[in-house]
Parts: structure tokens; sequence; C-alpha cells
């Protein structure tokens, strides 16, 4: 069974910085892009930045130059390091991984799949 378990949210002070981890486990082949999306209360869920298996990176407009994704392979593992919080980063952040290829059951299989999400709240 594949998950994607997220981790390293919390509170922290306007200006501090965090480091998301994301961490996909079972039988995995391969994942195509890795990415975080966000989702403040009352607003649709946003796009903050992914990295492809090439290591192709791409951010939201709001977050370039504060925020840093990364990915190991080897441990299906992305990353998101994030600089000079400001309040309105306040959010529940997703992890993704689009074309996430495994093998199960003598099958082989490509699907989308999503963490829980993780509290990021950041204070003025």
């Amino acid at each position: 069974q594949v998950q994607l378990v997220e981790s390293g949210g919390g509170l922290v002070q306007a200006g501090g910085s965090l480091r998301l981890s994301c961490a996909a486990s079972g039988s995995i082949l391969s994942i195509n892009t890795m990415g975080w999306y966000r989702q403040a209360p009352g607003k649709e869920r946003e796009l903050v930045a992914t990295i492809t298996s090439g290591g192709s990176t791409n951010y939201a407009d709001s977050v370039k130059g504060r925020f840093t994704i990364s990915r190991d392979n080897a441990k299906n593992t992305v990353y998101l390091q994030m600089n000079s919080l400001k309040p309105e980063d306040t959010a529940v952040y997703y992890c993704n991984a689009d074309r996430l290829r495994y093998f199960s059951g003598g099958y082989y299989y490509s699907k989308d799949y999503w963490g829980q999400g993780t509290q990021v709240t950041v204070s003025s």
C-alpha cells in the first residue's frame, strides 16, 4: 500500500523558517513530479512548488525567493524549505506525488497521491 506521510509543520513567528518533509512509502518504482500545495481557510487549494524527477522546479510567485523545494529520488522524499515566513503563508500544506508508479499483486499501477496535510501557522 502506497502512503505519503508529511512532517515538519508547526507554529512559527513571522520571519522564521520551517522545513517540511514528505516521504512516499510502498513498492514504488518511480514518481514523475512531486510537489507541495496549500489551502488556507476559506480559500481553494493552490500550488506552492513542484519538482520533477530530473530536478526541474516551479514556484508560485508568492513564494519565489523564500521557499526551496528539493527531493531525494532514492528515498522517494520531497522537502520544502520555507524561509522568511509571512502570516499569509498560514495554511494546511499538502504533499502531492504525480504519476506514482508502483507494483502490487503482480500488476503495475500509476496513480496520483496526496498526503494527509500538515498545518503551518505563522504569527505576526
